[in-house]
C-alpha cells in the first residue's frame, strides 16, 4: 500500500486506508445523471487513482444511477485486495434526475442489492445512511426505522460496516445506541465549518470523518486569503483547501471527485503538502466564527 506522506493512513471499519481517497460523483454524466460523455476517460481516472495509491474510494448506485458504479466495476473488478469501496443508500433519482428519498425498509434492501450487483462484489464493505435533511446539510429526526434496517442487512452478512452521512450529533448518537458506525459524512470544508466540534469528538473515538465538498462541491470554494497561501507556496488554491483538511484533524478522510486525469493527479499531490504554521493561521481564519 502506498502511503501518500505526509497525509498517512487512518482506520475505516478494520481497514488501514490513505487519507487521501477518491469520490467517484463526477464520474456520471452532467448533473450526476446519465452516462458519462466519455467512458475510456472515466476508467481511466478511476485505475490512474488506484495505481497512484488510492484505495478508498467513495460512491453510491444513485450516481447515475447505476452508471457510476457500473463504471467502477469494469475499471477496477477483480478488485485490489486493499482497496476500500463505500457506498451510500438513503436516496434515489426520479426520472427528472430529482434526488428523492429512499429510506424505506424495502428500499434499502433494494439498494443494498443494486450496489452489491453493479460493483460485483458479495459483501458492501462500509455503506453510509444518507439523511436527506436539507440536501446539503443535516435536519433533526430520528433514523432508528431505516437505520436498523441496514443493521439488519449487516446481521445477514451483506454489509460489512456502517456509518452516517449529512447528519447531527444527536443523529449519531441515536444511531450508535443501535450499532456501531465507523465513519460520518458530513459538508465540511475550508468555509463550511460547523462540525469543527463533531470532529474532534469522532477523533477521540477513533471515527473517520469524510467531509463531502471538500473543494466546494457545485460552487468551487473562493477566498482572497486562500489564493494568496496558494500564491505563496506555488500551488493550486485547491491543493491547499486539501492539504488543510489533512491538517486539521488525524480522522479525516479525503475524497475529491474528478473527472480528469490531470486534477487527480493535483488532489493526490496535496497530500504531499505540508502547510506552515502562518499559512495555517490565515486559513484557519477564513471559516472562523464571527
Amino acid at each position: 500500500m502506498t502511503d501518500h506522506s505526509p497525509a498517512g493512513v487512518f482506520v475505516l471499519g478494520d481497514r488501514n486506508v490513505n487519507r487521501m481517497g477518491y469520490g467517484a460523483m463526477q464520474l456520471a454524466g452532467p448533473g450526476v445523471f446519465g452516462p458519462p460523455k466519455d467512458r475510456g476517460a472515466a476508467i481511466a481516472v478511476l485505475r490512474a487513482a488506484v495505481a497512484s495509491g488510492v484505495n478508498h474510494i467513495d460512491t453510491s448506485d444513485y450516481y447515475g444511477p447505476h452508471i457510476t458504479n457500473q463504471i467502477i466495476r469494469e475499471a477496477l473488478h477483480p478488485y485490489p485486495e486493499d482497496l476500500v469501496l463505500v457506498t451510500k443508500l438513503g436516496g434515489r433519482r426520479g426520472d427528472d434526475a430529482s434526488w428523492l428519498p429512499a429510506m424505506t425498509p424495502a428500499e434499502l434492501v433494494r439498494g443494498v442489492h443494486d450496489n452489491l450487483r453493479n460493483l460485483g462484489v458479495e459483501v458492501l464493505e462500509v455503506v453510509n445512511l444518507r439523511l436527506m435533511g436539507r440536501i446539503h446539510g443535516p435536519a433533526e429526526g430520528s433514523l432508528a426505522e431505516p437505520f436498523t434496517a441496514l443493521v439488519e442487512l449487516q446481521r445477514q452478512g451483506l454489509i460489512r460496516h456502517l456509518g452516517l452521512s449529512n447528519v447531527t450529533p444527536a443523529q449519531i448518537a441515536e444511531a450508535r445506541a443501535i450499532a456501531g458506525i465507523v465513519c460520518v459524512q458530513n459538508h465540511y470544508n475550508l468555509v463550511q465549518r460547523d462540525d469543527d466540534a463533531l470532529i474532534d469528538a469522532l477523533a477521540k473515538t477513533g471515527t473517520a470523518y469524510t467531509p463531502f465538498f471538500p473543494l466546494g462541491g457545485f460552487t468551487p470554494l473562493q477566498s482572497e486569503a486562500l489564493s494568496k497561501v496558494a500564491a505563496e507556496l506555488g500551488v493550486t488554491p485547491m491543493q491547499v483547501a486539501l492539504a488543510w483538511l489533512l491538517q486539521r484533524a488525524p480522522n479525516i478522510l479525503l475524497i475529491p471527485g474528478t473527472s480528469s486525469l490531470t486534477h487527480l493527479k493535483e488532489n493526490l499531490a496535496a497530500a504531499q503538502l505540508s502547510l506552515p504554521a502562518a499559512a495555517l493561521a490565515q486559513l484557519n481564519a477564513i471559516g472562523a466564527a464571527p
